[in-house]
């Protein structure tokens, strides 16, 4: 690749982690206006109107029907499972926590890559990734010494669970779709995500209250057209150009900004458990990267 494209690249990886590391920030405090599953109706529903619109604006059209049971995988795996997970689990972990955990995604993409991609690992690789999970457990495990209740645990493995959906979905998308247009796949597996969130929403919190006001909206419009929308579109070209460990290690950058945004904006704890923790899974992407580039 050329030096002037992998500059775009990581200029655009920057941009989006900018993005859903305070994407965080609002997705908890959203939660003081509605519930986790309606905010994630209407925020996936904003976005996938959105890029529908921009998909009839640009006379793009839709997939070939023989993709659309590939998008409907994709659209339950990374819209629909990872932020139903993630999105209940924040009403009883931290934002900056929950940011640290879905962003171990890297070490499950790169595991499954090996898997079903043909990448191979090398010790150095391998080391990496350990090094990651055993930062991992540290975050978890450190909280869980010190006397956490029950339900934070149980949405610390919510999230967790919601990691490895997300990277299941980075692998189906390579096998699958890779060759479709990004702002197709993002619109369509968003219109599929959001009509499974839908659903949970109406059976789990149909009738309980809803605010809407400017904060609100204004958390429903980021998340949804620049957080969802624009980043999950650029996400799928980074996909489709270069490798999928390459491109996963970008996200580590998410905790480090979610983490400082929730410490400034909400005022959330870093504690010695969260900063090693997060600091061991860095490295451990690190390795991995820095060995495969060499």
């Amino acid at each position: 690749m050329k030096r002037d494209n992998k500059l775009i690249i990581y200029i655009l990886m920057l941009i989006i982690t900018l993005l859903w590391g305070y994407a965080w920030v609002l997705m908890k405090d959203a939660l003081t206006y509605m519930g986790p599953f309606t905010f994630s109706a209407f925020r996936f529903g904003t976005g996938a109107a959105t890029l529908l619109l921009v998909v009839w604006i640009m006379n793009i059209g839709l997939p070939p029907r023989r993709y659309w049971k590939h998008l409907i995988v994709i659209g339950l795996l990374q819209t629909s499972a990872v932020f139903l997970l993630v999105m209940y689990a924040l009403e009883f972990v931290d934002a900056g926590q929950s940011s640290v955990l879905l962003y171990s995604m890297p070490m499950w993409s790169s595991l499954l890559a090996v898997q079903f991609l043909g990448e191979k690992i090398n010790p150095a690789k391998l080391t990496g990734l350990i090094v990651g999970i055993i930062g991992l457990f540290t975050i978890v495990g450190w909280d869980m010494w010190v006397g956490q209740p029950l339900e934070v645990i149980f949405g610390q493995l919510l999230i967790i669970i919601a990691a490895i959906a997300w990277a299941i979905s980075n692998i189906y998308y390579r096998r699958n779709v890779s060759g479709l247009s990004q702002l197709q796949v993002s619109a369509m597996q968003m219109f599929f995500g959001t009509i499974g969130i839908t659903l949970a929403a109406l059976i789990a919190e149909w009738g309980e209250p809803i605010v809407f006001n400017a904060t609100s909206i204004y958390h429903v419009l980021f998340t949804g057209v620049l957080a969802s929308a624009l980043a999950f579109t650029v996400w799928f070209f980074i996909i489709s150009k270069i490798d999928m460990v390459t491109a996963t290690i970008s996200t580590l950058l998410v905790p480090i900004f979610g983490l400082t945004f929730s410490s400034l904006l909400l005022g959330e704890q870093l504690t010695v458990g969260i900063l090693t923790g997060s600091a061991l899974i860095i490295a451990g992407i690190v390795i991995a990267t820095v060995a495969k580039e060499r």
